[in-house]
């Protein structure tokens, strides 16, 4: 560590760096950011930085309102984009309590306690999100009240001098600058809808990343005169936008999910982590799905998984066992396909390895797969299969949550409080506004 805080320090000098911006994260997933001077970094390293915890959506009341930020040298890096000032860099943080604990708010602190926990099981974690985002001509929407896409093109297409390969090239090249690995990247299914794929890292570095890559999509969007957006469904007639992630265990070398006998190449391991995620994916779906608009993407008839499921060859499950490398055990792995892109990816990832954990842990039992598309069952027919629905709304996850045990102990007594009182608030302000469709369906004929 103190080799790290030494590299740091003398980087900023030999890069003549001006601003060193920490950052942390709030419990819904907004990223913070505080700038230093260079002169304050190393009481920084040694004493973090006091700030008021009490500005911070669920962070601590007024009367416990001191922290402190505490920077974590091994995620400095230079900013690939230049102030007017000078160059300037950014460090990930700690949240600590004054008496220098970790805060229960932190939701990197959730995180990482949940992956101390596999680490005791003997396991280290491994993810690899799938990011999909929208392209907008502005942050307004056009004349007919709907966000103006940068073009029309679909899945894979080629626009040679389009807006969007000029902007997936640039972004991505910033992206390896800032040291983040990009396996691939494409135009998706949507108009003005882009996916770019981060290659495997260690869970907490993959959320850091995913942190990053959000506010380098808006920084290379903002300077390109456009707008790039997570919301998880901004028009109603396409698909919304998502972060499928795929997990893998490791022991060791070994890849705690591979059996070469299975017809899937899955482990007893790697069928009872699957388990996990699908009985708790109900209860999870306020932090997988946390926005009332997540809840349009989820059931707006496209590929988002609405239904308790999993498969090999099947992209309406919940979570799916890709196969692309079948014979080769470091591929073995699982995807699951119902997070937002706009989810916090602290709680998220917290919450999908812990339900996995538990799984292995309690010895939990994996239902047959699904080989059909589940949506396209009827009622009956899933009730027979054990498919249960996620929730509809944000009021159904609330309640889902509110029930949860599970919930209650990964996140943490303060993150889980705090992050109910948000969801319900949001439920309160969004069932009171007249929208939209209200004014054109009854205004003139009632």
């Amino acid at each position: 560590m103190d080799r790290q805080k030494d590299f740091v320090l003398r980087t900023i000098e030999d890069r003549d760096v001006r601003f060193v911006r920490l950052w942390f994260t709030d419990v819904i997933g907004t990223l913070k950011s505080v700038a230093l001077a260079p002169a304050e970094v190393e009481a920084a390293f040694s004493e973090g930085l006091g700030f008021d915890g009490s500005s911070i959506d669920g962070y601590t009341r007024i009367s416990e309102s001191d922290m402190l930020l505490q920077p974590d040298p091994s995620t400095f890096q230079i900013l690939p984009w230049r102030d007017e000032a000078g160059n300037s860099s950014r460090m990930y943080c700690d949240v600590l309590t004054p008496d220098r604990r970790p805060a229960p708010a932190d939701p990197r602190n959730v995180l990482r306690r949940v992956l101390d926990r596999a680490s005791g099981m003997g396991f280290s974690c491994y993810t690899h999100p799938e990011i999909e985002f929208y392209l907008l001509a502005s942050d307004t929407p056009g004349p007919d009240g709907e966000p103006v896409p940068v073009d029309r093109a679909g899945y894979f297409d080629h626009v040679p001098g389009g807006a969007a390969q000029d902007f997936r090239r640039d972004a991505v090249m910033m992206l390896e600058d800032m040291g983040i690995s990009v396996e691939f990247s494409h135009h998706e299914t949507g108009p003005g809808q882009n996916e770019i794929d981060l290659r495997a890292a260690d869970a907490l570095t993959t959320a850091d990343n995913v942190q990053t890559f959000r506010t380098i999509m808006k920084e290379v969007a903002a300077h390109q005169g456009i707008y790039a957006t997570f919301m998880p469904k901004p028009f109603g007639r396409h698909p919304g936008s998502g972060m499928h992630t795929h997990f893998s265990l490791f022991e060791g070398d070994a890849n705690a999910f591979y059996d070469p006998a299975d017809e899937f190449r899955l482990s007893v391991t790697g069928r009872r982590f699957i388990a996990g995620l699908l009985r708790h994916s109900v209860e999870m779906s306020l932090v997988t799905h946390q926005f009332v608009n997540s809840y349009k993407r989820l059931w707006g008839a496209d590929e988002a998984p609405s239904y308790v499921s999993w498969g090999h060859n099947n992209r309406s499950a919940l979570v799916r066992v890709p196969l692309y490398k079948p014979d080769k055990a470091g591929s073995a792995r699982i995807e699951y396909r119902g997070l937002d892109a706009s989810a916090n990816p602290y709680l998220a990832y917290a919450l999908l390895i812990a339900a996995g954990l538990r799984g292995i842990e309690e010895g939990y039992d994996l239902p047959e797969p699904a080989s059909e598309d589940v949506g396209a069952l009827s009622a009956q027919e899933r009730r027979v299969l054990g498919h249960d629905s996620l929730p509809g709304t944000l009021h159904d996850a609330v309640r889902a949550a509110e029930e949860s045990e599970f919930m209650a102990e990964v996140l943490g007594e303060h993150v889980y409080e705090a992050l109910l009182r948000n969801k319900r608030q949001e439920w309160d302000d969004y069932r009171v506004e007249i929208t939209p469709y209200e004014l054109r369906r009854y205004l003139t004929g009632l």
